[in-house]
């Protein structure tokens, strides 16, 4: 999506250094005119490192990064002195980042905490010097290890946001707006399909100066986890949330089938979502009176907890958060 700074998919091309190559320096000085194998050892190659950065929500530091390169190590030299390890090329990256290979699709690790740190691609090892090849046969070995071969390839970086609560729901739920009245995120809002064409993060401030992160996922629909829509490009950022908090307006043809759809999607794409806790938000509930409203209440699931909230009149707004808070805290069984 061109002009967004929200970037969560990136590929690259990673090589790590070749090792140094083992010295076969033979010991000369002015009264030791024979004195024997002293070459040291190749240097270590440079690893191509991913590091968690808790600084980073995005990918977009690295959107026209194609190429990264660590250094090769140096060759061992006289005095068994050991070459220089190559240094090490550090990609820092927001938590939540899953690494994979590209060409077989096999993950090579995922960031979950600040400061982690996963080995793309490993450094060649430096190879032996001819010291360690001396025997009471042969004392004067003329050869010694070449440095190992560095790894290089491609990799892919998919980003999968890590927050409280996630917000579910067809496009113009309401979902952009609840966020903007219980945080201090700004995401575009209008009244019209697909507004929110990023995730959008929000910190909800809490009873005790406690908080929470909500995220506003770009809007679901019937046959998303087919890639229909925005598809599975913003489905995989559910995943990371303890919490779902589903969300279909008052104004619905069918509430119960609107949320059930929206149920079926998330188990068509990962049946485990459905083990999160998860919570129903019906909005926009100002444009009803109560009696309305009650008489609405037995057309309900029956299976999931509903609240009736107005982000635009703040109905509902400190109860929802409480029901949230204790969805999220609540022991796991």
């Amino acid at each position: 999506m061109a002009g967004t700074n929200f970037v969560d998919y990136v590929k690259i091309h990673c090589k790590s250094g070749n090792g140094g190559p083992g010295s076969t320096h033979m010991r000369r000085e002015k009264y030791i005119p024979k004195g024997g194998p002293d070459g040291g050892d190749g240097g270590r190659g440079g690893h191509v490192i991913a590091r968690g950065n808790a600084q980073f929500w995005t990918l977009l530091h690295l959107r026209y990064t194609k190429h990264i390169k660590a250094e090769h190590g140096e060759s061992g030299s006289k005095q068994q002195s050991s070459g220089a390890i190559g240094d090490d090329k550090i990609i820092d990256i927001p938590l939540g980042t899953i690494i994979r290979d590209a060409e077989t699709g096999i993950e090579i690790g995922e960031i979950t905490k600040d400061g982690q740190e996963i080995i793309i691609k490993k450094g060649g090892r430096g190879g032996q010097g001819n010291v360690h090849f001396k025997t009471a046969i042969n004392q004067a070995p003329t050869y010694a290890q070449p440095g190992e071969e560095l790894e290089e390839g491609w990799v892919i970086m998919e980003l999968k946001i890590m927050a409280d609560v996630g917000l579910v729901g067809f496009p113009s739920a309401g979902k952009s707006t609840l966020l903007s009245v219980v945080s201090a995120a700004k995401p575009e809002i209008a009244d019209y399909p697909f507004t929110t064409l990023k995730p959008n993060l929000g910190i909800v401030p809490y009873r005790d100066n406690k908080s929470f992160i909500m995220a506003d996922i770009p809007g679901i629909i019937e046959g998303a986890h087919e890639g229909k829509g925005l598809g599975l490009r913003f489905l995989r950022h559910i995943e990371r949330n303890s919490t779902l908090l589903f969300m279909v307006p008052i104004d619905s043809d069918d509430i119960d089938k609107e949320y059930r759809i929206l149920l079926n999607e998330l188990k068509q794409y990962n049946p485990e979502l459905l083990d999160k806790s998860r919570l129903l938000a019906i909005t926009k509930s100002d444009i009803f009176d109560d009696e309305m409203i009650e008489d609405l209440k037995p057309e309900l699931p029956t299976d999931i907890d509903t609240i009736f909230i107005s982000a635009i009149t703040n109905k509902g707004i400190s109860e929802l958060k409480d029901l949230l808070w204790n969805k999220m805290t609540e022991p796991v069984i």
